[in-house]
């Protein structure tokens, strides 16, 4: 890959990585991966915070807390029925999509790298 390939490369990932900080930073966290995975779990069609809070030992204020920075980030949404509000994964697939392209830019370019010998282990050896 030549210089310009590898600029127009860098620039496409910061590009790629400003898109996708929300997602990013709140996948980040274990405790907002445990609540995702509460949800991906549940047989029905979301969870009220009283059952996300059986599922993962946290306080309701830290479920409260984390259930924002997911909604705010779109990854998950509310579903209102009555006076009880339930949790579900937005079905938001453009962004999902977005974030599977950043993660296979990613992905490339390290590959990229390693076949070219820009990626090194401890032992100066090439990475495999």
């Amino acid at each position: 890959m030549d210089e310009q390939e590898w600029m127009r490369n860098r620039q496409a990932l910061a590009v790629g990585f400003k898109e996708c900080q929300g997602i990013i930073g709140a996948l980040g966290d274990e405790t907002r991966q445990q609540i995702l995975v509460a949800l991906l779990e549940a047989e029905q069609c979301g969870l009220r915070v009283g059952e996300i809070t059986a599922l993962t030992h946290l306080s309701r204020p830290a479920v409260s807390h984390h259930l924002k920075i997911l909604r705010d980030a779109r990854i998950i949404a509310l579903r209102r029925a009555g006076t009880m509000n339930f949790y579900h994964i937005a079905p938001d697939i453009a962004q999902w999509a977005q974030f599977k392209q950043l993660v296979d830019r990613v992905y490339e370019l390290v590959r990229q790298a390693n076949l070219e010998g820009y990626l090194q282990d401890e032992r100066n050896e090439k990475a495999r």
